[in-house]
C-alpha cells in the first residue's frame, strides 16, 4: 500500500471541480441574476468538490479523506488566484469552506467503497 500523495490527481480534481462550478454557475446567473450566485456557488462548491474526490478516490489506495481535502483546498486556490485574492462576499467563503467539506466526504465515500469492496466475498 502507497501512503503518497497521488498530486497530479488531486490537482487535476481540483481544477476540474472548480471548471465544473464555473460551467454550472454562470449560466445560472446569466438566466437568473447574478444574486442566484449568493446561493449556487456555495451548492455548486459543496457537490463538484464531492463528486471529483471521489473520482480521485477511484485510483489510490490510502489516505482518501486527505486527498479529498486536498482537492477542495487546490479549488479554492484556483478560485483565490482568479479573483486576485480580493475582499469577498461571506457566501463565497462559505463555498470555500464547503469545497473543502465537499472533497473530505467524497474522500470518506471512496474509503468506505474501497473497504467494502474488499470486505465483499466475490461470487
Amino acid at each position: 500500500m502507497t501512503t503518497s500523495i497521488h498530486w497530479l490527481r488531486v490537482l487535476l480534481g481540483g481544477f476540474l471541480a472548480e471548471l465544473a462550478v464555473f460551467i454550472v454557475v454562470i449560466p445560472i446567473a446569466l438566466l437568473l441574476g447574478q444574486r442566484v450566485l449568493l446561493y449556487a456557488a456555495p451548492i455548486a462548491s459543496l457537490v463538484m468538490c464531492f463528486l471529483f474526490a471521489l473520482w480521485v478516490g477511484r485510483k489510490i489506495e490510502s489516505q482518501f479523506v486527505l486527498h479529498g481535502v486536498l482537492v477542495g483546498v487546490v479549488a479554492t486556490l484556483i478560485y483565490l488566484c482568479l479573483d486576485r485574492f480580493r475582499p469577498e462576499p461571506l457566501a463565497y467563503i462559505v463555498a470555500h469552506a464547503l469545497k473543502i467539506l465537499g472533497g473530505a466526504t467524497g474522500g470518506l465515500l471512496a474509503a468506505r467503497r474501497r473497504t467494502e469492496s474488499k470486505t465483499v466475498p466475490a461470487q
